[in-house]
């Protein structure tokens, strides 16, 4: 049922996604990224910066001098002084989460139009630059969880495979269907609406449409000697950045804004961090628990692919028909900004809504350290979009 005080998204769009070291943004600062879409938004809403009172911005891997030059980022983008910048980081949900953070500020009166957002140049910063955590190692070695949460990424997806008996030509497989989806979205211009270009860059590069299960299995485990997860069934390290505009239905009807979709619930929990890939199955049933919903509700599935292993067991293990999820191919194919994916995921989740006629679609992630994350999005029945 409608309501003047739903949390509506009035904007969702996304840089191109492109391979880190080697792709179309590897010059490209991340702070340059991310002005470029925020910018974008003034331009597809005719909002003025002012109007927007405050941006969450999601990123996983930049230094703590990333807060400022998220800040710097909005300013140049043509938002004043008076509009206020945070980070947040949920690992690979923080797109997610920042836009959740938004929200939430909408649902309690604080602010009435914001942006969540996120971005990532894993260029600039890549993952194998962290440093470990400075922790009191003789007291987190008391507690074998606490130690599972530095466990490798890569070794985490093995630990799936074992656990619920994946086989490598299921996962190649799986990986070879999100490069082709992927290829066919990018062929038929279904990506074209979502993505602002960066200077002359317009289009993801990851996406390989020759990809063959015949090239797949050619490849060797990259984690454990013995193991299935390769580079191939693994999502890309990406640059790239998103952004979603938030406010209530009564003010997109008093600014005339197009509303693209109604933000309907959102969940995250925890689950144990030796099989974060997990995290999917039991964020999805929590937040359908919370929007009164059921699987089969859902239109449309936005899961994200860190590691075919976890995306395959989430799919199965909640019986959603694999013609729901990621009909447009994953980040096997497209790519995982991390801090931007899960604003990447809304901007692409939406499109395909409106395109098909969808009503529900629901928006997930695995997250490092042992934790899932869901949200669910709502078209309204006769939007013209």
């Amino acid at each position: 049922m409608q309501s003047l005080d739903d949390v509506v998204i009035v904007c969702a769009i996304r840089t191109p996604l492109c391979r880190s070291r080697k792709g179309g943004l590897k010059d490209v600062p991340a702070a340059t990224l991310l002005a470029t879409v925020l910018k974008e938004t003034l331009l597809r809403t005719n909002l003025k910066g002012a109007d927007v009172e405050d941006v969450c911005v999601g990123n996983v891997l930049a230094p703590p001098s990333g807060a400022a030059a998220w800040r710097m980022a909005a300013l140049v983008a043509g938002f004043p002084n008076t509009t206020s910048v945070s980070a947040v980081n949920r690992q690979c949900s923080s797109g997610l989460q920042a836009v959740a953070n938004i929200a939430n500020s909408i649902k309690a009166g604080n602010i009435k139009v914001g942006i969540g957002c996120g971005v990532e140049s894993m260029t600039q910063t890549p993952m194998h630059k962290m440093k470990p955590p400075e922790v009191d190692w003789k007291a987190m070695q008391s507690n074998q969880e606490a130690m599972e949460c530095i466990i490798p990424m890569g070794v985490t997806s093995e630990n799936v495979v074992k656990e619920y008996g994946l086989s490598r030509k299921a996962l190649d497989q799986f990986s070879v269907q999100s490069h082709q989806k992927a290829a066919k979205a990018q062929t038929t211009g279904k990506f074209d609406a979502e993505i602002v270009s960066v200077g002359s860059v317009n289009k993801d590069d990851g996406i390989r449409a020759n990809s063959s299960l015949a090239a797949l299995s050619k490849l060797k485990p990259i984690f454990e000697e013995n193991g299935v997860t390769t580079a191939g069934n693994s999502s890309q390290t990406t640059d790239g950045a998103a952004a979603v505009v938030l406010t209530t239905r009564r003010e997109a009807i008093k600014r005339r804004l197009p509303i693209m979709g109604v933000w309907r619930g959102f969940a995250v929990t925890g689950v144990p961090p030796r099989i974060m890939g997990i995290g999917p199955a039991i964020a999805i049933p929590k937040v359908l628990e919370e929007c009164k919903l059921s699987v089969s509700d859902i239109d449309v599935f936005e899961i994200n692919e860190a590691f075919a292993s976890q995306a395959t067991y989430c799919i199965s293990d909640l019986l959603i028909p694999v013609e729901k999820v990621n009909p447009n191919g994953g980040a096997i194919a497209l790519g995982h900004p991390l801090g931007a994916t899960g604003a990447r995921q809304i901007a692409t989740i939406l499109h395909e809504m409106h395109r098909e006629k969808y009503r529900y679609g629901l928006v997930s992630m695995c997250i490092g350290t042992g934790m899932g994350a869901a949200a669910v999005i709502e078209v309204d029945a006769k939007s013209t979009l």
